[in-house]
């Protein structure tokens, strides 16, 4: 990303530099507040925040000062004046090389969302936006600007308060929230928590958006039944976009009373056509699947540093009389239903969305393959959103699964690592994906069976969100599949069913079955079940988390 984007300076970690090579690291002092300071001669641009953080200066070899060199189309120099088309920001998404891309985006694209959302929305003074989305999703940018833009109030979760579904409800009624975003994954796992059992939690929200996944009806229906809000209702919207389009291009209000089944994608939004076209580039009959092309304004500027990707997924738009059209072509199938919306079928490679990350299998498997002993990697995504990776080759699938944890992120590590002494293939010689077996799901080497009763619980709530049925003592939730979004649910289901609160971090610390049960049994939990918090607390990074809230 760092050759593609060459950009002048990178504000970092200390602990994230040994991964970032070619970098002369200008340490930041530590300040309570945020400064500006203005470089010396020589020196690069530096920000002091607090904590270890440091600033650092890149090579800028063969690139002029319009942001253009050697590699391709850059930034550029063009900004929000010039007719909007001025680069606005570039988001990173997998690569199916093992590369990732950088999807341009302009202030265009990004004020017509805007203006759109306002319009259909209409925040006001009244209103409270709640930003929790990462900044590597675009949704984080209208959560940014649009309430500032509105006059409405912006509220900030404090970092990685998206996973903490009972932190999230304090948080709706202490700023009374009355909008915010989730995946669907996210939504699911927040509509578990016990403290919306009060008729009193969140009835500030108004509007709850959903996006990045499929919304299934029966997660919708489930959303209006928990979420009882003071003004006659939440409303729940469905949108839908990639990377490559500034944000959401389609849009689709679920009505309580007559959930569709399946619930579509929507209608596009202002500015925005779609087009569902076959291979020969021709649209297709009514309610026949078709891939979706995307035109119009919010069609992003192509890929950073990457003109030969940008010329096979953004194309000549043929509906259009003048020259320079282009559409983006999404690799999605999808059809239209005779009320003009769009049903999402699928797609038409081997990307997936799992926990509303968009994955291409293909980076995976790169970094499988680069590992020392790995012949050949497949990876496949099962119905239940598992990530399982088959290999061949003399490996030792421990020591693989440690390895791609300093390679991958935690969304893109499977769940399990099945070594195979040779891949399943179909006649014509390809890797036959149907044939490849189920991982295993008898016990695990050394396994020890539940002793105690709370241990019992513990194991039956594993065996539930892994789909194991073996389940020993020394089992790791994480090496056995589990993930961050499981661990949420995970300390949901000990609330509900031992009667006590333990915090996230928790099973960081004890991830053995094990040595959760200790903790669990040292703040109180019992199969009988009790109500009130145990004795642990959270624990709390050495900087004092803060919420920042914005008031018009």
């Amino acid at each position: 990303m760092l050759a593609a984007a060459r950009p002048v300076a990178v504000l970092t970690e200390e602990r994230l530099l040994a991964e970032m090579p070619d970098l002369h690291p200008h340490p930041l002092a530590p300040s309570p507040t945020r400064t500006h300071t203005r470089p010396g001669e020589g020196e690069p641009p530096s920000l002091s925040v607090s904590g270890s953080w440091v600033a650092a200066p890149l090579s800028r070899a063969g690139v002029s000062a319009s942001g253009r060199g050697d590699g391709g189309e850059g930034p550029g120099s063009s900004g929000p004046m010039d007719g909007g088309e001025g680069l606005a920001y570039v988001i990173y998404t997998s690569g199916s090389t093992g590369v990732p891309k950088g999807a341009m985006l302009h202030h265009r694209g990004l004020r017509n969302r805007l203006l759109w959302g306002q319009e259909t929305f209409r925040l006001g003074p009244d209103d409270a936006v709640l930003q929790k989305t990462p900044l590597t999703f675009d949704v984080s940018v209208w959560e940014l600007f649009w309430p500032l833009a509105a006059g409405a109030c912006l509220v900030l979760a404090r970092p990685g308060g998206h996973r903490d579904p009972r932190y999230l409800v304090d948080l709706i009624a202490r700023e009374r929230v009355t909008v915010t975003h989730f995946v669907p994954s996210m939504l699911r796992v927040f509509l578990e928590d016990p403290a919306l059992d009060s008729p009193e939690a969140c009835r500030s929200l108004r509007l709850v958006i959903t996006s990045g996944e499929a919304l299934t009806p029966d997660l919708a229906r489930r959303f209006f039944a928990r979420i009882r809000a003071s003004r006659g209702g939440a409303e729940l919207y469905n949108l839908y976009g990639p990377t490559e389009a500034s944000i959401e291009v389609t849009a689709w209000p679920c009505d309580r009373s007559a959930i569709s089944e399946p619930i579509p994608i929507g209608l596009p939004i202002a500015n925005t056509r779609i087009h569902l076209l076959g291979p020969d580039r021709r649209p297709v009959p009514l309610g026949a699947p078709g891939e979706l092309h995307i035109g119009g304004v919010p069609v992003a500027r192509g890929y950073l540093g990457r003109p030969d990707l940008t010329a096979e997924r953004f194309v000549p738009d043929p509906f259009r009389g003048y020259p320079g059209g282009r559409l983006y072509r999404t690799g999605d199938l999808v059809r239209q239903l005779p009320d003009g919306s769009l049903d999402f079928l699928g797609r038409l490679d081997n990307q997936v969305k799992v926990r509303g990350y968009r994955i291409e299998l293909g980076e995976i498997e790169a970094a499988l393959s680069a590992l020392p002993g790995v012949r050949e990697a497949v990876v496949v995504v099962k119905s239940d959103l598992r990530l399982v990776a088959y290999v061949t080759g003399e490996v030792d699938t421990a020591a693989l699964r440690q390895a791609l944890r300093d390679k991958l992120p935690d969304f893109m590590l499977p769940s399990a690592i099945v070594a195979l002494p040779a891949l399943p293939l179909t006649p014509s010689g390809k890797v036959d994906r149907k044939a490849l077996p189920e991982p295993a799901g008898g016990p695990a080497p050394g396994f020890v069976a539940p002793r105690t009763a709370v241990e019992e619980v513990l194991a039956e709530i594993w065996a539930e969100l892994l789909g194991i049925a073996h389940i020993g003592v020394h089992d790791n939730f994480f090496e056995r599949g589990g993930h961050s979004l499981l661990a949420v649910l995970l300390m949901a289901r000990i609330e509900k069913r031992l009667g006590t609160t333990l915090p996230l971090a928790a099973l960081f610390s004890a991830p053995t079955l094990e040595a959760l049960t200790a903790l669990t049994e040292m703040s109180g939990g019992h199969p009988a079940g009790r109500k009130g918090r145990g004795s642990l607390v959270a624990i709390k990074p050495a900087t004092r988390a803060r919420t920042f809230v914005w008031r018009s």
